[in-house]
């Protein structure tokens, strides 16, 4: 059994020639092994977000924080509000204060439907 911590929902790559066939906007990972580049970045990815082929909440969680961050930084709200990352292991928690010292507090919380 999985510890507490991480979800149970296994990651694994799969197939997607018919995807590539059909509107040609992806490699098939499987199938394309001599495409070295293509190849390590699923890998990382995978490995970013999982653990022993599970996603993982907390991995993902530390992954989207910067994402949050740097996108913040490009609307135009960024310069009348300041985003603080709060603590949290298991969701990405956020503050936002305005000019006005207003505190608004969000928090994203990862589900995953099968």
């Amino acid at each position: 059994q999985l510890p507490a911590r991480h979800s149970s929902i296994r990651v694994e790559l799969e197939c997607t020639c018919w995807r590539e066939q059909l509107l040609g906007d992806t490699l098939c990972f499987l199938h394309h092994p001599d495409d070295k580049l293509l190849r390590d970045r699923s890998s990382s990815l995978l490995h970013t977000l999982c653990t022993r082929s599970y996603l993982d909440v907390e991995k993902i969680a530390c992954w989207v924080r910067p994402l949050v961050r740097s996108a913040w930084l490009l609307l135009p709200q960024s310069h009348h509000c300041q985003l603080t990352v709060l603590p949290s292991s298991r969701s990405c928690r956020f503050q936002l204060t305005g000019t006005s010292k207003v505190n608004i507090c969000t928090e994203m919380i990862f589900a995953v439907q099968q």
